[in-house]
């Protein structure tokens, strides 16, 4: 039986292998770019921030502030005893004679202005230009932003930043809430904070049934509530009383929707 023969595979030629593409090739960022965009996302990320605190605590109370902090920690290291009182109050439980006694002493222009008062602050630089008694310009405006989103000083950044979050709740909270806050968030007394505790450290009532002079005292003692007294007052703080008062009676009725 004849055996058959497989051809023979034809010999193929070698194709020369594909060359892998180059992987494409990153882009070097130098150092001052990289500097840019960290500064450019660290100011996006505090624009959001910022902006969402501020309509969160449009509708939240606020459960302390940094002052608060700064207090209980001053105290701590100083050896005194910690003493903290602070107790949210809506704003329809907060007596009008409160709310006109600190419209009166702290921000005359509270309920027209948008969150500066440019004569109040021109005044105060020439007064301090004249050597006289240091005072501020400061709205309750500017003062609400400082107590609730800032800390205490003097620093042209800090300023700066008290600046931004005034137009902030300005524009997001308005006059009504403005108000709400600063009367549960400020200092009234050593440990003191807002509307409910003063009233009851000061007076041993509610928020709700302060007379005039009762609120006039509280207002009195704002610029130094740690050094002055609402009750067994100097004869300073009872002339401030009695400023307060007659001015209570210029600023009528409160209407936060108006200006």
């Amino acid at each position: 039986m004849a055996v058959t023969k497989k051809p023979a595979p034809k010999p193929t030629a070698n194709k020369p292998k594909p060359k892998p593409k180059p992987a494409p090739k990153k882009s070097k960022r130098s150092f001052g770019d990289k500097v840019k965009w960290f500064f450019i996302k660290l100011c996006l990320w505090f624009f959001g921030v910022s902006i969402a605190s501020v309509v969160f605590f449009k509708y939240v109370p606020v459960p302390f502030t940094p002052l608060m902090v700064i207090r209980a920690i001053e105290n701590k290291f100083g050896g005194k005893e910690v003493y903290f009182d602070h107790d949210w109050e809506p704003i329809e439980k907060i007596s009008m004679n409160l709310q006109k006694a600190v419209i009166a002493s702290e921000d005359g222009s509270f309920l027209k202005h948008n969150g500066f008062d440019f004569k109040a602050l021109q005044k105060a630089y020439k007064s301090n230009e004249r050597g006289r008694r240091i005072r501020g310009g400061s709205t309750i405006s500017q003062q609400t932003a400082k107590n609730v989103f800032l800390w205490q000083g003097k620093s042209y950044f800090r300023k700066g930043l008290e600046a931004y979050f005034t137009v902030l709740i300005e524009v997001i909270w308005g006059k009504e809430r403005i108000m709400e806050v600063y009367l549960n968030s400020i200092e009234m007394g050593d440990g003191v904070y807002g509307a409910y505790a003063a009233t009851e450290h000061w007076y041993r009532r509610d928020a709700s049934s302060l007379t005039p002079m009762q609120a006039a005292g509280i207002a009195a003692i704002l610029p130094n509530p740690r050094k002055f007294k609402a009750t067994g007052s100097s004869s300073y703080i009872n002339r401030r009383k009695e400023r307060i008062v007659r001015e209570m009676r210029s600023v009528g009725k409160i209407n936060y929707n108006a200006k």
